[in-house]
């Protein structure tokens, strides 16, 4: 298999998985005449699904940019272990409309959170499987690729799974940060100063814990 047919299927399953999530925003159907606040209060009974689509389409285009630059840019042949590797991850990216709309739709129920989370969990780990095996298998041709790249690409990956990781079990003290907890993550992988301030912030750290100069563990 070749670039082009493994990009043109990851085109196509991104474009419909995208499409598809705003089939849960029903426009209000509501009988005789209404005036504009009975309308605005049907209408803000959508917020919920409204910002599970935001939330969804937002980590979609970040996992669709990533899957771009790992194998398409980055790698220079396919094999069949990255096709593999991509199947899996196809497969967990169309089940976002699922997650989001349980989301949606139950966004008070922990359930909701925690099978949105792991969905998330899952779907960062097998995008970071497959950046490893496009960086250090040795069947995989690949460009030099400097070491703060390598870094930042690392950092972008698994952040939404930190992050999931946190919102799990906070859940079930507060939905509500929990939530901010996934949103945070889509902000930092669509920023291009979030890999630089997070650095910053561990430099900040170390130096607080350790009191040592640390240029040099961030160099490239």
């Amino acid at each position: 298999m070749n670039h082009t047919r493994l990009d043109q299927l990851s085109d196509g399953i991104f474009a419909i998985v995208m499409t598809i999530l705003v089939f849960d925003i029903k426009v209000p159907v509501v009988w005789g005449q209404i005036s504009n606040l009975d309308l605005w209060l049907q209408i803000e009974k959508l917020f919920p699904v409204l910002m599970s689509y935001i939330l969804s389409f937002a980590l979609l285009f970040t996992y669709w940019r990533a899957h771009h630059f790992f194998v398409s840019v980055y790698a220079k042949n396919v094999d069949s272990m990255l096709t593999n590797i991509n199947a899996l991850f196809f497969m967990l990216i169309s089940l976002i409309p699922f997650s989001a709309s349980i989301l949606g739709e139950y966004n008070k129920n922990e359930l909701a959170v925690v099978i949105f989370g792991i969905h998330t969990i899952l779907i960062g780990l097998t995008l970071y499987w497959m950046r490893r095996y496009v960086f250090y298998s040795e069947h995989i041709v690949n460009p030099e690729i400097p070491k703060r790249e390598i870094r930042g690409s690392t950092i972008r990956t698994l952040m939404p799974v930190f992050f999931s990781l946190i919102a799990i079990p906070l859940c079930f003290w507060s939905i509500k940060l929990a939530l901010v907890l996934f949103t945070l993550a889509v902000i930092f992988n669509l920023s291009s100063y979030s890999t630089t301030l997070f650095e910053n912030i561990l430099k900040m750290l170390h130096h607080l814990f350790f009191g040592e100069d640390v240029k040099g563990h961030f160099a490239d």
